[in-house]
């Protein structure tokens, strides 16, 4: 074949700089292909050109012309490899190419006997990663001897280093006797093809009312030092699964699984996926996938997160096809990582379902957890007996006055020091391994490790200057605590100059001290501009999210998972959007954990309606617009009156603040930073300061309080109204933060 023109060409060529900076670097690469007219078309299928793991790649080759698919001849760095290919259609071609060498290759297609060429430059990274989430954290903690697999036993000891295991596939069926997936052998799938099946095997009813053998198909493996797990129904081993040859038992679709939590999520491999025996969604015919990094119990760090996500579909698709669509679901630290790669991956999500949501982990749970801290710290023990029970909730915000001890808890994520002598609402540096908690950072090991959320993104903001410590964008400087509490009465001027006056700050190692803590400058700007702090008007405008939960605002014994924390992702959305029409919320159903439950099952049924219609527009609408034209009518926001001996579902839009029936079942409640002002959006890390302002309040402050007030807030107090100080921007999608040099938005640890 003549190695003639490029008519389709990826550049991947770029200049990485060595040297940390706080600029974003350039590349040649870009995540839009400029494709020249040509008569043929080369597409990855199961990943970006330039994103290629594990030396696997599923390619197609089309023609657009009236020439024959049989015509084409197709190199692999100049070796024929026309014959790994099989006709998919009259007009294209499709293989399944393995043992790339690690960078880049190069792959050709043209006709027999022509001369224009079509080109496609491939870059493949190991299987262990990384490929854009920049430098794998050390040390990491392999447990593939922990992880309990549906048949029983374990997955077994790693292989080397990154924690690798080989590649296995179970088949396990439903004991109606023992009520569990029992192991079932390639001894009995024969007896199961001459009908001879176990007495025990239990039968699923799928959503079409067709009753077959309850039998999964499971695929264990690792990918970027995470274990995953594939499962679907599956009717006999003996049936032939690969990219052309799918489950006679799935439907074509994919939905991706994810686990909470973050407290503890650090330095390890994790030893539970998010769940993919879910027998509700096997009734509808999906397949399931998850891993360990897409728990946050194990990996708290959405960066890290996605990247997953992306090597993980790879595996999937390489396995078994492109699905018709994926959507992600999870719940709490599920909802963090389905919003984040949604907006910052565009792509490997078609739709989201999400509950106990939030916008993402860097800003407003941070925010809200970091005020909690500092507020139970000083009605404790600096202001003892200074304000009431029902004023230290005032000035909270929340539902429930034990949230604000409940939720200082949470800032352990952010403190890299166990205190074994503190109580619980101050303690921090948790790790789920005793094995690292040996070797965790302290004032007797300050290379230790640091267990908290920012060093586990230290590849996006970067080290404090000579140390191994994060940067961090945490900020309270200028913020007016209780502003709202006082100007509702429920304190006193006094108080609330006291509190500003003595509310603190905390340095990088989460101790409490008398200054307020500013962000780290460059920290705070690359929040914005990397997505670590969702921006929303990406991907994630793009596609349907149904928003989901129970009612915990008024727990007796507080909670985190506020309503206000969803209308924040809605606000942001609108900010950026015009509209949040693609974004349904739905309160106080019957949700469970599983999609068995009536309510849940129906919104995973909503949501297949919505995104076929998508699929199906053949408008010449933009996407955004498509995804609201296509949304079903019988899907609306709304709630459910439970009071009564009939559950009654009430389909009203749902709003933060009003007086309508779901408003009054489902109250929300602000956290501390929306009482001193903050916008809905709480997307603001470091606030513009003006000079304070008497029309702030409504109560009237003596001369010298006045006069004391101003010495409080010297630099001035927060102008919510004018965004961000660093005024950064989200800078696009794909973004890389090495080692691929393509979309590279910064380099910063090494």
């Amino acid at each position: 074949m003549r190695k003639t023109i490029l008519l389709y060409t990826l550049l991947t060529t770029a200049i990485i700089s060595a040297c940390s900076t706080e600029e974003p670097m350039e590349t040649a690469g870009s995540t839009e292909i400029e494709v020249a007219r040509s008569a043929i078309f080369i597409e990855t299928l199961s990943t970006k050109p330039w994103l290629v793991t594990g030396g696997d790649v599923l390619v197609e080759v089309t023609i657009a012309d009236g020439s024959s698919v049989d015509l084409l001849e197709i190199e692999l760095n100049g070796m024929d490899v026309t014959h790994h290919f099989i006709n998919v259609s009259s007009k294209s071609k499709q293989a399944l190419l393995k043992d790339l060498p690690d960078g880049e290759s190069v792959l050709t297609a043209g006709l027999s006997g022509g001369n224009d060429l079509t080109t496609l430059r491939i870059t493949n990274f190991p299987i262990n990663g990384p490929i854009i989430s920049g430098p794998h954290q050390q040390p990491f903690y392999c447990q593939s001897e922990e992880f309990l697999l549906i048949s029983g036993g374990v997955l077994g000891v790693p292989s080397d280093a990154n924690c690798s295991v080989a590649t296995r596939v179970d088949y396990v069926y439903w004991s109606v006797e023992n009520e569990a997936f029992q192991p079932f052998s390639f001894l009995m799938s024969e007896a199961f093809q001459n009908a001879e099946n176990p007495e025990d095997l239990g039968t699923i009813t799928l959503a079409t009312g067709e009753v077959l053998p309850y039998i999964v198909r499971v695929e264990t493996g690792t990918v970027n030092r995470a274990i995953y797990e594939i499962a679907m129904l599956h009717q006999s081993p003996q049936e032939q699964v690969d990219p052309w040859n799918r489950s006679s038992s799935w439907n074509g679709k994919l939905v991706y699984t994810h686990g909470g939590g973050c407290r503890s999520g650090w330095y390890q491999q994790g030893n539970r996926t998010g769940g993919v025996m879910r027998e509700g969604l096997f009734a509808q015919g999906y397949a399931v996938v998850s891993s360990t990094l897409n728990v946050f119990g194990q990996n708290c760090n959405d960066l890290l997160a996605s990247e997953t996500h992306i090597m993980v579909k790879e595996r999937f698709i390489e396995n078994y096809g492109v699905p018709e669509y994926t959507i992600a679901t999870g719940s709490s630290g599920g909802s963090y990582q389905s919003h984040q790669t949604a907006d910052n991956y565009p792509g490997v999500f078609d739709g989201i379902i999400v509950a106990a949501s939030f916008p993402d982990v860097t800003s407003a749970t941070i925010f809200t957890v970091s005020d909690s801290r500092l507020l139970n710290h000083y009605f404790t023990e600096v202001a003892p007996e200074m304000f009431t029970l029902e004023q230290q909730r005032a000035v909270s915000g929340f539902g429930s006055w034990a949230s604000i001890a409940n939720l200082a808890r949470g800032a352990a994520r952010l403190d890299p020091l166990y205190q074994f002598d503190a109580s619980l609402e101050e303690q921090g540096g948790e790790v789920s391994i005793s094995a690292l908690g040996l070797q965790l950072y302290g004032s007797t090991s300050p290379q230790g490790i640091r267990a908290t959320v920012y060093d586990h993104t230290a590849n996006v903001y970067g080290l404090v200057e000579g140390t191994n410590i994060a940067q961090r964008p945490l900020d309270n400087f200028g913020v007016q605590y209780g502003l709202r509490a006082l100007n509702t009465l429920a304190i006193t001027p006094q108080q609330f100059i006291n509190l500003n006056r003595d509310i603190g700050g905390f340095d990088h190692d989460m101790n409490h001290v008398s200054e307020r803590h500013r962000a780290d400058p460059g920290a705070r700007k690359r929040a914005l501009e990397s997505g670590r702090i969702l921006n929303g008007g990406a991907g994630l405008s793009q596609i349907p999210i149904i928003d989901y939960r129970s009612y915990l605002d008024d727990a007796l014994d507080g909670n985190i998972h506020m309503l206000v924390h969803q209308f924040s992702t809605r606000q942001r959305l609108l900010n950026q959007n015009g509209q949040a029409t693609n974004h349904v919320m739905q309160i106080g159903g019957l949700w469970g954990f599983d999609e068995e439950s009536p309510d849940l099952g129906d919104l995973f049924r909503q949501m297949d309606l919505w995104i076929t219609g998508i699929q199906d527009d053949r408008s010449g609408s933009s996407p955004s617009e498509k995804v609201v034209a296509n949304k079903p009518a019988s899907l609306n926001d709304a709630c459910w009156d439970n009071t009564g001996d009939e559950r009654i579902k009430i389909d009203e839009e749902q709003t933060f603040r009003g007086s309508s029936r779901c408003n009054e079942l489902y109250p929300a409640y602000p956290t501390p930073r929306h009482v001193a002002g903050a916008p809905l959006a709480n997307n603001i890390v470091s606030c513009q300061l003006r000079p304070i302002n008497s029309a702030d309040y409504a109560v009237g402050f003596t001369q010298a309080q006045y006069a004391e007030l101003d010495r409080v807030f010297p630099e001035g107090v927060c102008d919510w109204s004018k965004g961000d100080v660093s005024a950064a921007n989200h800078q696009g999608t794909w973004r890389s933060f090495g080692p691929s040099p393509v979309n590279l938005l910064y380099q910063l640890v090494n």
